[in-house]
């Protein structure tokens, strides 16, 4: 649906995610109603020339579209199905969209009391903290139907500048899962790196500068993530040189990381899986480095 279409939007949760989220919802042409238990969170929107609503049925009944970001999933499901919830006032045709991360058996089981009721449901799990959302940048990884997703489409626009249709309802979660399995992995990593450094006798603070400083211009592991499979690659693939090149260096890295940090007496356990595994993820086999260390 697009924004000629002018049709109300809700939401409810105005923390630290949901508050800047709502706030580029303000230009939202059909007007924004938001809900939160805290009146000194609602009041600022209020002033930006939105209606307050006191209960997350309130918010249903005159919305189109409703996001939910609260912290967890017992509180997505009271603002859904509680007694003062979505469903109580929901009419059909409405699209419920909850941000917050949950689990994807909490999002498929939701969207299906809500079909009972005949509301669309979509999770729609969001990526790139709140200095994203504050500018209208963050990515949107959205489950549920294709006429759920277009109707979306337009509102999440004003908080996101990639919106994914990642599939059929929990899609969404199981791609916002990912995702930070790689974030949370990467955060590990980064630790140990430290311990190397420190060990070292370097100053961590400016290490944490240069990988900031080179992962804006090489994309960090993203960089590698355009693959459309993780089957092996052939020899004769367009990809095979690449990524072999790619898995020659970082064998070369990783042993040298390895032997510093024997030196060191740093033990380093995600290097030495790293050196062991990255010619296999990357699709291209063990190279001459790793074969040497099994």
């Amino acid at each position: 649906m697009s924004e000629s279409q002018e049709f109300s939007v809700g939401f409810i949760g105005l923390g630290n995610m949901g508050a800047p989220m709502a706030q580029r919802l303000l230009q939202w042409p059909g007007g924004l109603l938001v809900c939160d238990m805290r009146a000194e969170a609602v009041e600022p929107f209020v002033t930006g020339g939105a209606v307050a609503a006191s209960t997350a049925a309130e918010v249903a009944e005159r919305c189109r579209v409703v996001s939910v970001v609260v912290l967890n999933d017992e509180q997505v499901r009271a603002v859904i199905t509680g007694p003062d919830g979505i469903l109580q006032k929901a009419q059909p045709g409405t699209v419920v969209a909850v941000h917050s991360t949950i689990s994807d058996h909490t999002a498929t089981d939701l969207a299906a009391e809500c079909a009972e009721h005949g509301v669309e449901f979509v999770d729609a799990p969001i990526s790139g903290g709140a200095p994203a959302a504050q500018r209208g940048g963050l990515a949107v990884m959205v489950g549920g139907s294709t006429a759920a997703f277009e109707q979306v489409r337009g509102p999440f626009s004003h908080f996101g500048s990639l919106i994914v249709h990642a599939g059929e309802v929990g899609a969404g979660t199981r791609m916002k899962l990912a995702r930070n399995l790689l974030h949370f992995i990467a955060f590990t990593a980064s630790a140990e790196a430290q311990r190397l450094a420190e060990a070292a006798g370097l100053d961590i603070t400016e290490l944490g500068k240069v990988v900031r400083h080179s992962d804006s211009h090489t994309g960090g592991p993203g960089a590698i993530m355009l693959r459309n499979t993780t089957a092996p690659v052939e020899p004769g693939d367009f990809w095979y040189p690449i990524l072999g090149h790619v898995r020659d260096l970082g064998e070369k890295d990783l042993a040298l990381a390895l032997d510093l940090g024997r030196r060191l007496e740093v033990d380093l356990p995600l290097a030495g899986l790293a050196l062991h595994d990255l010619g296999v993820g990357l699709g291209v086999g063990p190279g001459e480095i790793a074969k040497e260390q099994q």
